[in-house]
This record gives structure tokens, sequence and C-alpha cells, in this order.
């Protein structure tokens, strides 16, 4: 069942209240919902976390933090989804989201060279922000409903073998 491994993998949530930076967030990690092991929970935890994680936004796990508390969903696996936008794979996915706005509103695809600068900023960036952005939400909104689809359907299927296995040991 898919919740052993998830508590076999994920923090306990006593020691994540009693961690000194944690604790100023009070009570409100108290809420049992943040870490309950269940389909929704999951589902829409990972859902939030991706969704944060396309964002060009800095502080994206302390955002995912504060939006599954906001809407009760599990924490941990929300926190740890936006990590989909690692050193590794930030560029390829910011690109791709950049193409993808710059299609939908039918603008021509930059092809400047990326240089850390200032100056790259104040020309390039103000160009692209646009279909940036609109890119990056389409799909992490896209991200997010085939993260609640698949994580409901996976679970689905692990539950009917579960029990299709204990009906079969019951039978033997």
């Amino acid at each position: 069942m898919p919740r052993r491994f998830l508590k076999r993998i994920m923090p306990d949530h006593r020691s994540m209240r009693e961690h000194p930076h944690l604790q100023r967030f009070g009570q409100r990690l108290a809420e049992p919902k943040l870490w309950h092991l269940n389909r929704r929970s999951i589902a829409f935890g990972l859902a939030v976390g991706l969704f944060v994680g396309f964002m060009p936004i800095l502080g994206q796990m302390f955002v995912a933090a504060a939006l599954a508390i906001l809407v009760r969903v599990n924490l941990p696996i929300a926190v740890m989804a936006v990590w989909i936008t690692n050193p590794i794979t930030i560029a390829p996915i910011y690109f791709f989201s950049y193409q993808v706005g710059a299609y939908i509103l039918e603008l021509p695809v930059s092809d400047q060279a990326f240089t850390m600068s200032w100056d790259w900023f104040a020309t390039e960036f103000i160009a692209i922000w646009q279909p940036l952005l609109l890119g990056c939400f389409l799909l992490g909104t896209i991200a997010a409903i085939l993260a609640i689809l698949l994580v409901r359907l996976c679970w689905r299927i692990m539950v009917l073998r579960s029990w299709a296995k204990r009906q079969q040991t019951k039978n033997d």
C-alpha cells in the first residue's frame, strides 16, 4: 500500500513541529490534515508543489508550504514537489514554458543567449516575461491536474490489488 511506503520516507510530524525554525508557525503545524497520508491529501499536496515549482519565483518551498497550510493538504509532499525545478531541470523547464507561452501569444521565440548580468535582465527579460509567465502558469496548472489524476488512479489501483491479494490469501 502506498501509505506504508510514504510513512517510511516522510519525516515524523512531531519532530517537524519541534524543529526550532518551524516552531514560529505554532499550532498551524499541529493540523492533522497537513500530515494525513490519504489519497486526497497526497494528490492535492503534490499538485500544490508542482504548480508552485513551475512558477519562476524565489522561495518556492515557502510558498508551497504556505499554500499547503492554507488549503490543508499534505505539507511534506507539497514542499518536496517544488524540487521538480532543481539546478538540473530549471533551464529546460523554463525554456519550454517560454516557448509554450510565446506560441500561445503568437510571438517569435527569442534566441538570445542568457548572461547573468543586469543588462540582460533590463533588456531581454522585459521582452520575455509575458510568455514565460503564461507558459509557467499553463504548464504548472496542467502538471497539477495530471498529478491529481495520476495519484488518485495509482492509489486506487494499489488498493484494488491489495484487496485482491487479501481475497486470494483468504480463499487459499
